[in-house]
């Protein structure tokens, strides 16, 4: 037992912080970042699955919901692109990285737009296996309401579920394009 006054005002400091951190963290829950991977097996090589998405612009080409995708300064670090949806919605997205010899590029949309979602950053893989390729969409984002109780619309269940319909229409519908050919 501390009986010297300045012990006892220490350790009364030190419960009370303990206290007011343990209190603080309980309440700040805010939102967690999520990730969706998705991937496809398309029956063709890498090079010709790589031909058909390698340009930032040629979302418009493969994906069923985008109407529109030009990229400002192509596949240039730094090109904005603008994805102009069939229902109506936009989304503005920025190139981060270009690997040709890897076959992929990242890509961020610091507002999600048209999605229920807010910094959301994404990566387009292809990979060869076989004579087959394996293509990888992967992104990685926050719910669309920053805050604690987000509307249904904007929380993390409804930011999973567009992402995930996104990536799995657009890759659903690039293996039809492919192996149609």
């Amino acid at each position: 037992m501390l009986t010297h006054p300045l012990g006892r005002r220490a350790l009364q400091i030190l419960a009370a912080s303990l206290l007011l951190a343990a209190s603080a963290s309980s309440l700040a829950h805010g939102p967690t970042r999520q990730k969706v991977t998705e991937k496809v097996t398309i029956e063709a090589p890498a090079d010709a699955v790589w031909a058909a998405i390698k340009n930032f612009n040629a979302l418009k080409d493969w994906h069923p919901a985008v109407a529109e995708s030009p990229a400002d300064k192509g596949n240039s670090v730094g090109s904005a692109r603008t994805l102009k949806l069939k229902d109506g919605g936009t989304l503005v997205e920025t190139l981060e990285s270009y690997d040709d010899a890897q076959k992929k590029y990242s890509y961020r949309a610091k507002d999600g737009g048209a999605l229920p979602v807010t910094n959301y950053t994404s990566t387009l893989s292809v990979v060869a296996d076989g004579g087959k390729s394996v293509v990888e969409w992967r992104g990685a984002f926050y719910r669309g309401f920053p805050n604690n109780n987000p509307p249904p619309e904007l929380n993390d269940e409804a930011a999973l579920k567009a992402v995930t319909g996104v990536y799995r229409g657009g890759l659903g519908s690039l293996k039809k394009l492919i192996e149609s050919k």
